[in-house]
This record gives structure tokens, sequence and C-alpha cells, in this order.
């Protein structure tokens, strides 16, 4: 189906989309500790952002050092593609008994509810690519947010947090392990998104204790 303002030379964005870039209009330098982030994880059919599709999306939001998992948010989409190779890693069937939404719906709500806040995600570039290129088939722009990468920030701020020389590449597991983080839920986007919040509050934590953290430093660049 194509949606009325995918059309070539159609600038009649839908509302939901306007609504999301209302919220980028006024740049407000918010400190870190008012901040409301959104640690978010995608779970997808294969890692070709072009030829594979999401699965699911989990996040969830919080401000300061307490994260209010009842507000989260968890949502499985509909999928003509389908993966057998990636079933064990994610467990989500084809045919799953659970409650699926289209992908533009899964944009809706994802969009209503981060707003402008700023996103964290493990391997953030590929959660960002993949929702990006939803954004694309339906004939929208890029996401708007700032965004932390967990496992940039941890490789960056290593050498601060610990003494010991530590690899140069981390999977969610080396860091939950590193940061003793229970790893419920692995493997599932709400799970791992849950994960990455707990994770990045422990790395911000150690930090605060030992550098003058300035928005530069968390930042993707």
């Amino acid at each position: 189906m194509v949606l009325k303002w995918f059309k070539k030379g159609n600038k009649n964005y839908p509302d939901f989309w306007m609504d999301y870039l209302e919220h980028f209009k006024k740049f407000e330098k918010t400190p870190i500790k008012e901040t409301r982030f959104i640690a978010f994880d995608t779970e997808t059919t294969g890692f070709d952002r072009k030829k594979d599709r999401v699965l699911s999306i989990g996040a969830v939001a919080f401000t300061g050092k307490s994260i209010p998992v009842n507000g989260s948010l968890e949502l499985y989409l509909e999928q003509d593609i389908f993966n057998p190779d990636t079933v064990e890693i994610h467990e989500l069937m084809k045919s799953s008994k659970v409650n699926k939404v289209s992908e533009i719906e899964a944009l809706k709500t994802f969009l209503a509810y981060i707003k402008n806040s700023v996103l964290i995600a493990h391997h953030a570039n590929f959660d960002r690519n993949m929702m990006n290129e939803m954004l694309s088939r339906h004939g929208l722009g890029m996401l708007k947010n700032k965004f932390i990468d967990t496992g940039i920030l941890f490789n960056k701020s290593k050498h601060i947090i610990y003494r010991e020389n530590l690899k140069e590449h981390y999977t969610l597991d080396d860091l939950s392990k590193a940061l003793n983080v229970p790893m419920i839920d692995r493997h599932t986007a709400s799970g791992d998104a849950l994960i990455t919040a707990i994770v990045f509050l422990k790395i911000l934590s150690r930090l605060e204790k030992r550098k003058n953290l300035e928005w530069g430093y968390l930042l993707n660049r």
C-alpha cells in the first residue's frame, strides 16, 4: 500500500510525524541528572537493514537513577520476512501468539513514546539504522534524537573506571558481566533494553565519581 504522504512531491506528512518533530523545535540544554533517557533495543530477522525487518522493539524510560519498568514499551511487529536461522536468538516465531502491530503503527507508538529523549542502545548504530530504514519505507525522515552507545561509552571510559586493560570490543554480555548486571530476559527486546539501561546507569555512576561529566563525553558523534 502506498501511503498518501509517501507520494512523490507530497509534503503533507502525517500528524504523528509532525508531532514528533515539534519536540525538537526548542533547544533546551537539560542537565544530565534531569534528562529523560530511553534505553531501547530491536530484535530483527537479520543484520541487513535493507533486506531484514524489525520483529520487536523494547524500551524503558527513566530520569535520574531509578528505572520505572511499569512505564516500559514492548511492541511486536507483523512481518512477511522470516529467517529461521535467527529464531534461536530472538525466540520470536512468525506464528507466535503475541499481539502484533503493523510497521506504521509501531512507528507511531515508538515516536510518541520517545519524543525528544536521549536514546541509549548497545551497538546503537544498528538499532538506529533499522529504525531509520522503517521510517524511510514510509516516506518519513530519520530519528532526530541524540544517541548514546553503551559499548562506545564503556570503551572510552574503561581506563577511568578500571585499572586493567580490557578488550576493544564488548558485547552486552561482556558489559553485564563486568558491571555485575543480571541478564534477565536476554535476547528479548524488552529484556535487553532494561539490561542496557542498568549498564548505562552503572557506567554513569562510576564516571561521576572520577570525571566532571559533560554531554560531549556521553553522546555519540
